[in-house]
């Protein structure tokens, strides 16, 4: 069903990575000061895992093949997990979670509508990468969060995503048919500002710009650092 929007094959070779290590982390950032209000922190992260959900849940239902259906299905279910355990966490101070999310709803839409991709792979690179800068960068912010709220949205965000079968997928497809590397290669570092404009979106400014500009700087600086990592882990140059 992708046929119709493919586009063309960029020819450009793309040197093979060997993988470093993903679970490689920079020194955590202190980003307390910019986290913004419970309640629009766990009304953004949920509607993301709800999108995400959504992503992997047509990359599924695509799937060339059965033994990729199964591969992913997983990955999707921890997803919905994610953005229930959130919704949980909505659910303990508000009756309306949904209101909670509402605001966030057009942006994320978007974002999900940018970076979808032309094709089943792109997909499945779009969800590997975002998913991982986002997921980053709100354990990050959690960290602002006062008392044990924090520390389970820091769980919540941090859990196991199911979402390193992906690599396997496209690794495979990729050494079938080096050129897709290329692309994706492209793809993947046209990805970057658009997700990190979505986590820019999460943060609450304060009155000074300059330093809220300084403590952002690191924070993004890991998080590319981390992007880095897992376009390695798929043998692809970020």
């Amino acid at each position: 069903m992708f046929e119709l929007f493919k586009r063309p094959r960029v020819r450009i070779e793309v040197p093979r990575l060997k993988p470093r290590e993903v679970s490689e982390s920079l020194p955590r950032v202190n980003l307390a000061e910019l986290t913004p209000e419970l309640l629009p922190y766990l009304g953004q992260a949920a509607y993301i895992q709800l999108s995400l959900f959504e992503a992997l849940a047509r990359v599924v239902t695509v799937a060339p093949t059965v033994q990729a259906k199964e591969a992913l299905f997983p990955a999707a279910g921890q997803a919905l997990k994610k953005h229930q355990k959130l919704v949980a966490e909505i659910r303990r101070r508000v009756d309306e979670p949904a209101v909670i999310m509402e605001p966030f709803v057009p942006a994320i839409d978007n974002f999900a509508a940018l970076v979808q991709g032309a094709d089943w792979y792109e997909s499945l690179t779009s969800i590997y990468l975002t998913a991982g800068i986002l997921d980053d960068f709100f354990v990050l912010l959690a960290a602002g969060i006062a008392g044990d709220a924090g520390t389970r949205a820091a769980e919540i965000m941090d859990a196991e995503s199911g979402r390193q079968v992906i690599v396997t997928l496209l690794t495979d497809a990729i050494t079938e048919d080096p050129p897709l590397g290329s692309r994706l290669a492209l793809w993947g570092r046209r990805l970057v500002g658009d997700t990190l404009l979505v986590a820019r979106s999460a943060i609450h400014h304060t009155d000074n710009a300059r330093t809220d500009e300084q403590r952002i700087e690191p924070a993004f600086t890991e998080l590319i650092a981390q992007h880095s990592r897992r376009m390695d882990a798929l043998g692809l140059t970020a």
